[in-house]
C-alpha cells in the first residue's frame, strides 16, 4: 500500500533532490494544519513541531511505494537526521506522513511557512 508524504523543502519539485521522487505519483500542492514550522537549516529546511506558534507549513502532496520510501529514508538519515511521522494536512483525509528534523533546532536559526525562505 503507497504511503501520502508531505515534502517541504529539497524533494518539492523544481528542487536539488526533486529527482529522488521519479516514478511517483503527484497528488498536488498542500499545507499544513498550523502546528508546525520549517526550519531553516543552511542547503535545506526541517520541519518541528511548534503548538504554540505554529504556521501551515506549504508542501507537496506524494503517493509513494514502500520501495521509494525505503530510499527516501536513507537520504533524509532516518531516524538519526530526520524521523519519518505523523502530519496533519489541511483539507486531506486520510493519514500522511512527512520528515520531521530529529535534532535540536539551532539557535536564532531563520523560520518560516515555506521553503526556501524568506
Amino acid at each position: 500500500m503507497p504511503t501520502v508524504l508531505f515534502v517541504y523543502g529539497t524533494l518539492k519539485r523544481g528542487h536539488a533532490a526533486h529527482d529522488l521522487l521519479s516514478g511517483q505519483h503527484f497528488l498536488g500542492p498542500a499545507a499544513t494544519a498550523p502546528r508546525y514550522r520549517l526550519v531553516d537549516l543552511g542547503p535545506y529546511p526541517g520541519l518541528v513541531s511548534d503548538a504554540a506558534a505554529g504556521l501551515a507549513v506549504s508542501g507537496e502532496l506524494w503517493e509513494v511505494t514502500d520501495a521509494k520510501l525505503k530510499e527516501l529514508d536513507f537520504f533524509e538519515g532516518c531516524p538519526t537526521l530526520y524521523w519519518r511521522g505523523a502530519v496533519e494536512v489541511a483539507d486531506h483525509a486520510g493519514p500522511v506522513e512527512a520528515y520531521f528534523y530529529a535534532r535540536p533546532v539551532p539557535p536564532r536559526a531563520p523560520t518560516g511557512a515555506a521553503w526556501p525562505l524568506g
